[in-house]
């Protein structure tokens, strides 16, 4: 085994990989040698020293491509330091600390294959022009609308980070 982490990620629109990006380039900053990699271009994690694994969140779920991942690579992920982190419109809310605990919760699948070292709780970036779907972008005006939410990139860049930068010992490092 080399000592290379890999950072994985399953995204729809692009903010959760440029979450895992930038874990990576905090990491590599650290002298930590990193791949960064769409979860459908990992083939196996065994060559790895640990893993770092993210997910965007569609309707209180990490993305089926992400939980297949992590059931398919169980085993190697739990003989490793593994990290999990999800991406979310919710933690953009003007309230997002009191949906805080209850975003943790949509781990739990994850916890149930695989107990992580450290998870990571990130707001996204909605970019209505993006979604596919003209229901899901009529749903999402009609949330700005009302105030749910803004349109924009509300990613955290320092808290990301730092939450990068805690990571490194935990992996062992």
């Amino acid at each position: 085994m080399n000592e290379k982490v890999l950072v994985t990620y399953a995204s729809r629109f692009g903010s959760t990989a440029g979450v895992a990006q930038a874990i990576g380039k905090t990491l590599a900053e650290s002298g930590v040698q990193v791949d960064v990699l769409a979860m459908q271009d990992v083939k196996d994690v065994s060559g790895y020293r640990a893993v770092v694994t993210g997910s965007a969140i569609n309707s209180g779920v990490w993305l089926p491509e992400a939980m297949q991942f992590v059931q398919t690579h169980q085993a190697a992920l739990r003989s490793k330091p593994f990290a999990a982190f999800l991406v979310c419109m919710t933690l953009s809310m003007r309230s997002a600390e009191n949906y805080r605990s209850h975003v943790a919760t949509w781990l739990e699948p994850v916890r149930a294959l695989v107990r992580p070292v450290k998870e990571g709780l990130f707001a996204g970036a909605l970019d209505i022009a993006r979604i596919p779907s003209f229901g899901d972008r009529l749903k999402f005006r009609l949330s700005v609308l009302f105030g749910a939410w803004k349109e924009g990139d509300h990613r955290d860049w320092d808290a990301i980070d730092a939450w990068a930068q805690e990571l490194k010992p935990l992996l062992a490092l």
